[in-house]
């Protein structure tokens, strides 16, 4: 009998072992939920317990900011509306309120149902980087309740490192892309061009041109899109990268928006692959680095944030 229940500890050691192997997250440092790949088939009312808060995390997050425009009358500030018309070159005479409200007779705005804080919400920022060729993680990604993508992301041929599944899709004019059934635009705009042209895109089609030819028309749900705000990217450039760049790129600002929505982040494709390069996952190298030597966004100062935030729990960070 002794022998017997021996072998059953045996056992059970080893089928825990292995289980750990299979689900345990590669991620840098510690993190409150190193459970949570096996997790994310449980039900949504179980939530893990927050990191312990530090000084460096609480001096950059905002609870109260809101990531989303909607539409209310003198939302923006005068400063977040100064920062935001500089972004790309003096904008003179612009009638900033005039288009936003053309925009939501086009476009309804954003219920607050989706920030609903009951909801214990996981969430898998999924970047473009070429470290996720061959990485496998494709069934991970799909696990989480929503799944956010960005600009010209690929997923036909590459179903198996970077999932199927798609929730939210974060572009801006010059990167965008038709969307299947159900799925959330995210617009990114940089620009007050950049809220005209979604408008004329779901209606008239007006507006084929901004820096370069966009899009006429763009397929996807007109009453799943969201818009972020600019205070919401002044406040990344503000807190988070501290005014290394220009402004925030579009995939941290993917990260960021699910900091704010999301209570357990993953996130997956970002920074070089494993030999250094910087390029996107579907490229043959073509144009490795490019993403670094445009000057706009600090590609190091995002990766070091992104590793801090793991280091800190806040994120699982998937290399």
């Amino acid at each position: 009998m002794l022998c017997q229940r021996r072998t059953h500890v045996v056992l059970a050691l080893c089928l825990l072992l292995v289980l750990w192997q299979c689900f345990r997250a590669p991620t840098d440092g510690l993190s409150p939920f190193p459970w949570a790949p096996s997790r994310l088939n449980a039900p949504a009312a179980c939530c893990a317990p927050g990191a312990n808060s530090s000084a460096w995390f609480n001096s950059r997050y905002n609870t109260a900011m809101g990531p989303l425009l909607t539409g209310a009358a003198h939302e923006l500030s005068s400063d977040v509306v100064q920062w935001w018309l500089m972004l790309q070159g003096p904008q003179s005479g612009t009638q900033l309120q005039a288009i936003i409200q053309q925009l939501f007779t086009v476009l309804r705005a954003p219920t607050s149902s989706m920030w609903d804080p009951s909801c214990c919400r996981t969430c898998a920022v999924v970047g473009n980087s070429g470290r996720l060729k061959g990485s496998g993680h494709g069934l991970q990604i799909d696990a989480h309740d929503w799944v956010l993508r960005m600009n010209r992301a690929k997923i036909t041929g590459f179903e198996l490192d970077v999932g199927m599944r798609t929730t939210h899709h974060f572009m801006y004019p010059e990167s965008a892309v038709d969307l299947g059934p159900g799925v959330h635009l995210v617009l990114v705009p940089f620009k007050p061009l950049d809220l005209q042209w979604v408008a004329s895109a779901f209606s008239t089609g007006e507006l084929t041109h901004t820096y370069v030819r966009v899009k006429q028309f763009i397929e996807a749900d007109r009453n799943k899109v969201l818009i972020l705000s600019p205070a919401f990217l002044k406040y990344i450039h503000d807190n988070w990268t501290q005014h290394h760049g220009r402004y925030p790129s579009t995939g941290f600002t993917a990260l960021l928006f699910a900091l704010h929505a999301c209570q357990q982040v993953s996130v997956f494709g970002f920074g070089a692959d494993r030999e250094g390069n910087w390029h996107h996952y579907w490229e043959k190298n073509r144009w490795s680095g490019a993403f670094r030597r445009t000057r706009v966004h600090d590609a190091d100062i995002e990766f070091s944030i992104i590793e801090r935030l793991a280091a800190e729990g806040r994120i699982l960070f998937y290399k």
